[in-house]
């Protein structure tokens, strides 16, 4: 049983380390069965020390900024605003104050959703350099532990 346990995972787990631009030569003519182990050993290892998983689907550690802001949006609302004080002006001033309100409403609107992508371009990125940094630790980990056991990792 405990043979199909192993056999299983050398056929499931040993692409880990190729899937991950590895290079893994034995120094201390280890045979390929032995070079297998030592792999799915050192992946488990570098996976519990780091909490990295490499063959795990990348997750957010933050929920990504809500899209806000819109020019047809702030239009609308800034034509409202603007007919109300227009109102407050005289009746003769309610379009002219809804045309006003609907310009600078379109305007603050795209600003919005300018600064709304610009924190979703910056979420992304800072996601991918956490992600980037969590697989180089998980890398480093599985290195020293192969390199321990006589390895050449490249």
């Amino acid at each position: 049983m405990r043979i199909l346990f192993v056999l299983f995972l050398c056929v499931t787990c040993i692409p880990i380390a190729n899937a991950h631009g590895l290079f893994i030569f034995p120094n201390e003519d280890q045979d390929q069965d032995q070079q297998d182990l030592d792999e799915i050993q050192c992946i488990r290892i570098a996976t519990d020390r780091t909490g990295f998983d490499p063959m795990a689907t990348p997750t957010a550690t933050r929920d990504r900024p809500e899209t806000r802001g819109s020019t047809a949006g702030g239009a609308a609302a800034g034509a409202l605003l603007g007919a109300a004080v227009g109102r407050t002006r005289g009746s003769n001033r309610v379009a002219r104050g809804a045309r006003r309100g609907a310009v600078a409403g379109g305007i603050m609107g795209s600003m919005q959703r300018a600064d709304s992508y610009r924190q979703q371009e910056d979420w992304a990125r800072e996601q991918g350099a956490i992600y980037q940094n969590d697989r180089n630790q998980w890398t480093r980990a599985f290195s020293a532990c192969m390199e321990s056991r006589g390895y050449t990792v490249g």
